[in-house]
């Protein structure tokens, strides 16, 4: 699967997601980085089918509304630790993987 990860949320995520086999990249690596817009990032993630991953409530309110993105995942943990992040995303990949195919 196809992933872009927002600013909110680390790089390690998405380099977690790489290393799981997916294909992710984070707001760092698009030009205007971390200060992307919400429209770029949902623009980009339809464009390459890609799931967005973000912490940004505007983002489910784009989905809810208009279908856009056409994919995404909410993370709603409030404040933990990047490993305690990385440990869920570990444990439960393979539920989100089928629920989004």
């Amino acid at each position: 699967m196809k992933f872009i990860v927002d600013a909110q949320l680390p790089k390690s995520l998405s380099d977690f997601l790489n290393g799981s086999g997916h294909n992710s990249i984070h707001t760092l690596e698009l030009p205007a980085q971390n200060k992307s817009s919400d429209n770029t990032i949902t623009q980009k993630a339809n464009d390459e089918n890609r799931i967005v991953i973000t912490k940004d409530a505007d983002f489910l309110e784009s989905y809810l509304l208009y279908s856009k993105p056409a994919k995404l995942i909410l993370v709603k943990t409030g404040n933990i630790k990047n490993t305690e992040l990385l440990q869920l995303f570990s444990n439960h990949l393979p539920t989100l993987i089928t629920l989004l195919q």
